[in-house]
């Protein structure tokens, strides 16, 4: 599989978008490769102009992520214009990132600032250590929103579900332990990332939202401003 480069020149001149995009072309190429579930179909993403910004925005970030070819499930169900992030450059060290699944590329460009700017500094500040790895329950999952016949941005590839924090000291904190059982710095740590999330994403939903998110917290791109 080819990877992105861990950089490009901070001018995103026209050339470097060209070069950015022709590179993902090739690589979703070969993931078509990708075995299919009954029903689904996938082809080589056909990138928008603003697609292609937000691929050669996210080279530039230092991070590691392949572009995944589109795929259509039927029933509401798809994932277009997305990516696999594999890690995070932080201040200090790479920040992992476990079990997240294809994840739209704004939702990614997202995610990466908030892991280095909101949480990777938070964990510094307040705990005393950076942040290692983040701990998912994944992105893409072909599921209504509970309780209600409308489809979750998770169907879209459009939310990530966040359950702990890993800090380079190998200390864990998690939402469901630490929410409110955690020292006082942890449960600082955990609302300042929180509320850190609710100024990048259009949804945030946390231990305080409902008994459905006591063990993390949902990161989505739809929505306005909707935190809670």
């Amino acid at each position: 599989m080819l990877r992105m480069p861990l950089f490009l020149p901070m001018l995103r001149s026209a050339l470097a978008v060209a070069v950015v995009a022709g590179l993902l072309a090739g690589c979703a190429r070969q993931e078509e490769r990708v075995t299919q579930r009954p029903g689904s179909a996938a082809q080589a993403s056909v990138q928008s102009a603003e697609t292609r910004i937000c691929l050669a925005d996210l080279a530039q970030t230092g991070s590691t992520f392949r572009l995944l070819p589109d795929r259509d499930f039927g029933a509401g169900c798809e994932q277009r214009g997305v990516v696999q992030l594999d890690g995070v450059a932080g201040d200090a060290a790479r920040i992992a990132l476990t079990n997240l699944g294809p994840v739209t590329c704004p939702l990614a460009d997202k995610a990466i600032g908030w892991a280095r700017f909101g949480v990777d500094r938070a964990a510094r500040q307040i705990l005393g250590n950076g942040l290692a790895q983040i701990e998912t329950f994944g992105s893409y999952s072909c599921r209504n929103v509970a309780g209600s016949s409308r489809r979750s941005a998770h169907s879209r590839a459009n939310a990530i579900d966040v359950a702990a924090f890993v800090l380079t000291d190998g200390r864990r904190i998690s939402v469901k332990d630490d929410w409110h059982e955690g020292s006082s710095e942890e449960r600082r740590f955990l609302r300042i990332v929180h509320d850190s999330a609710c100024k990048r994403f259009g949804t945030v939903l946390g231990p305080e939202y409902n008994a459905a998110h006591r063990d993390h917290l949902h990161l989505e791109m739809s929505g306005n401003a909707f935190c809670r």
